[in-house]
C-alpha cells in the first residue's frame, strides 16, 4: 500500500466507558476535533451539537428516531443505541461553522469540511485521509464481535419498521500496517489498538460501510 509499512497518527485518546456508555460516536468525533486543535469536550459535543431523540410507546409498539437523523436515546444511557454518519456530519459542520477563530494558530476551523464517506472501503479511507495526516471516524463492531440483527422499532416520522444492527461501534481510525488497521478505540479503555484488516473490513460492511472524514479546504485546493 503506497510504499509505507506503518503509520499511526497521534490523536488524543478518550475512554467512553464510565461517562458515555453508548457515546462512541461522540467520543470518536471529539478525539478527531481535539486532534485538529479544536478545544471541545465530549459533554459539549453531546449537549450543544449532537441531535438526539428519545423513544416512545404508541399502542403497544415502540417508536423511535431514525439513526440517520438523530442519536437514538442518550449517549449517557447504557440502554441507548447510537447514530449513523449523517448525524455526525451535521454535528461537525455546526462546530466548524461556529469556530471561526484559528485552531492551533495555523488554520481557521471554518475551513474544515465534514464528509460522509459511507460506502468507501477502509483501504481507500487510508489513502484519502490517513496518508494525508487526517484520522477518520469509522463504524464497525464492538471488539470486532459478530453483528447481531435487531432490535426493531418504528420510525417516529414515517412509521417505517427499522432494524438496528447490534454491536454497532464507532472508533477513530488512526493508522495501518501490512496486517492491521489501528484505531483509537474508546470502548473499555482499549486505547490505540490494531485489528486485522480482514475482520475490520467485514465489520465495517456489516455497519453499512459508514465513515466520516474531514477535509481541510485550504490545503486541498
Amino acid at each position: 500500500m503506497n510504499g509505507k509499512k506503518r503509520i499511526i497518527l497521534n490523536a488524543p485518546y478518550i475512554d467512553q466507558s464510565i461517562f458515555y456508555p453508548t457515546g462512541c460516536e461522540s467520543v470518536s468525533s471529539v478525539m478527531l476535533l481535539q486532534y485538529l486543535g479544536i478545544d471541545i469536550t465530549v459533554d459539549e459535543f453531546i449537549e450543544k451539537y449532537l441531535d438526539k431523540q428519545e423513544f416512545e410507546e404508541r399502542n403497544g409498539e415502540l417508536y423511535g428516531p431514525d439513526p440517520r437523523k438523530y442519536f437514538c436515546g442518550s449517549p449517557y444511557d447504557a440502554d441507548s443505541f447510537g447514530c449513523y454518519a449523517p448525524v455526525i456530519v451535521n454535528a461537525l459542520e455546526k462546530i466548524f461553522s461556529k469556530k471561526q477563530e484559528s485552531t492551533g494558530g495555523e488554520t481557521a476551523a471554518g475551513t474544515y469540511q465534514a464528509v460522509d464517506e459511507t460506502g468507501t472501503p477502509v483501504n481507500e479511507l487510508i489513502i484519502k485521509y490517513i496518508d494525508r495526516g487526517m484520522p477518520v471516524i469509522c463504524w464497525a463492531c464492538i471488539d470486532m464481535r459478530e453483528p447481531v440483527i435487531g432490535p426493531q422499532w418504528r420510525l417516529r416520522d414515517t412509521g417505517e419498521l427499522f432494524t438496528w444492527i447490534s454491536n454497532e461501534h464507532c472508533m477513530l481510525l488512526v493508522g495501518y500496517d501490512k496486517e492491521s488497521y489501528y484505531f483509537n478505540d474508546p470502548h473499555n479503555g482499549n486505547g490505540v489498538i490494531g485489528y486485522k484488516k480482514e475482520i475490520v473490513e467485514e465489520r465495517h460492511r456489516a455497519q453499512y460501510m459508514q465513515a466520516v472524514g474531514v477535509r481541510n479546504e485550504q490545503t486541498e485546493e
